[in-house]
């Protein structure tokens, strides 16, 4: 590889985690990397559960200094961008109740009326966010790596894929032992520790669960390289 990749995982609100993670990186790479490129790709799912969507947002806007910065789009983005367009009591049910509630009270929204308005929440968030969360692409190819939010569907061709699998899939995916074509780096799906197999690597550690989050190092060594943020489980660490 001519350059080197660091990509993190589920970031959900916990700017502390993010911020420390950053530096890190930052580290690493002079350290171990000095003059070769690098490329941050952060893997999704930026807001929700934590109680810093708007700082996490708005770092990832401005982007680290010395690093080609890539943003996909998570299941959580695509939740809020739904509410956007609608004011839908099921579309905006679903996202508050799996962590929208912390993400809207980050931008100083309230519901305490029980109104759900997309023309508030865009007030809330602010046009230069939210044409931001719009530019998400769904996905990034460095070979021989992909790199997705939720996964692929086994057997379908790359090109072919569905955003609502990329962004949402599961067991399909995680329990297949198939040559994609290549290696897949995804999050989504949070455990204790990185998963790494010879068809995808897993770095959602559950930021707010467990309170760690990690960035895997693919610099060309024959085995990744994993760094962390560690802190407190919870909503605000």
């Amino acid at each position: 590889m001519d350059k080197v990749i660091y990509a993190i995982g589920d970031v959900h609100g916990r700017d502390d985690l993010l911020g420390e993670l950053h530096e890190h990186i930052c580290n690493h790479h002079e350290l171990m990397h000095s003059g070769r490129d690098a490329e941050l790709i952060h893997i999704g799912d930026y807001i929700d559960g934590g109680a810093q969507s708007r700082e996490v947002v708005d770092r990832l806007m401005a982007g680290l200094r010395g690093f080609r910065t890539t943003c996909l789009l998570g299941n959580h983005e695509a939740m809020l961008l739904e509410c956007l367009a609608t004011d839908n009591r099921q579309a905006w049910y679903t996202w508050l109740s799996n962590g929208g509630e912390e993400t809207v009270a980050s931008f100083g929204m309230s519901l305490r009326f029980g109104g759900y308005d997309p023309d508030e929440l865009l007030a809330s968030l602010g046009e230069e966010r939210v044409a931001w969360l719009r530019s998400l692409p769904l996905s990034r190819s460095v070979a021989p790596y992909f790199f997705v939010h939720a996964g692929i569907v086994p057997g379908v061709p790359i090109d072919e894929q569905e955003p609502k699998d990329m962004l949402w899939i599961r067991s399909r995916f995680l329990e297949s032992d198939e040559d994609h074509g290549c290696i897949v780096v995804h999050g989504h799906t949070p455990g204790d520790e990185p998963v790494v197999k010879a068809n995808r690597i897993c770095i959602d550690t559950g930021a707010t669960s467990n309170g760690l989050l990690t960035a895997v190092v693919l610099d060309g060594a024959a085995a990744p390289i994993f760094l962390r943020a560690v802190g407190r489980p919870g909503k605000n660490g």
